[in-house]
């Protein structure tokens, strides 16, 4: 029965990391409309969604700055391993001693999975502008007000399924 519970949680929990990711990245398009030279960016919530539950920590680490062989590197690309660089469960990286680690059991999915299975691709444009901007605000009104309802919708699952499991708990 707790596997049961376990895998009915953690879907929702990723799906609902991986909009309020998405959100964030809808966000920082509207943010960035007026920016020259910026490209809107998304990522297909389904592929992203079915990555995350089949636990792709290869693209994780990945995505934290690791190489398959363990080194480590900085966001320039200029190795870290001479300075006493190490990663740590989640796949952070550890440059200094007085760096906290990080529990994974306080977060299962982990930020690192949700935006390594979130795989950020350049939106078409749909009108080019002359300072190279791709954001389209009414495309980006629709994606952010998608993404918010099926958010909500989210929530609303899980809040049923918290009552169904009260209410069969107190009949029993």
């Amino acid at each position: 029965m707790n596997q049961t519970l376990d895998s009915l949680f953690n879907y929702y929990q990723t799906a609902m990391s991986l909009r309020s990711h998405r959100q964030e990245v809808l966000a920082s398009n509207i943010s960035n409309a007026d920016t020259p030279g910026y490209k809107a960016r998304d990522f297909n919530f389904g592929q992203a969604l079915t990555t995350a539950l089949n636990g792709n920590a290869t693209a994780a680490a990945a995505n934290a700055g690791a190489v398959g062989d363990g080194s480590v590197f900085s966001a320039n690309g200029t190795s870290l391993a001479g300075q006493g660089a190490a990663l740590d469960a989640s796949g952070l990286t550890h440059t200094a001693a007085g760096h906290l680690g990080t529990s994974s059991s306080l977060d299962p999915v982990g930020h690192a999975l949700v935006q390594s299975a979130a795989q950020l691709k350049y939106r078409p444009s749909v009108q080019d502008s002359v300072d190279g901007n791709t954001v389209d605000m009414d495309v980006e009104r629709a994606a952010f007000a998608g993404n918010a309802m099926h958010y909500e919708a989210n929530i609303t699952q899980l809040s049923g399924e918290i009552k169904n499991l009260i209410a069969a708990m107190q009949s029993a």
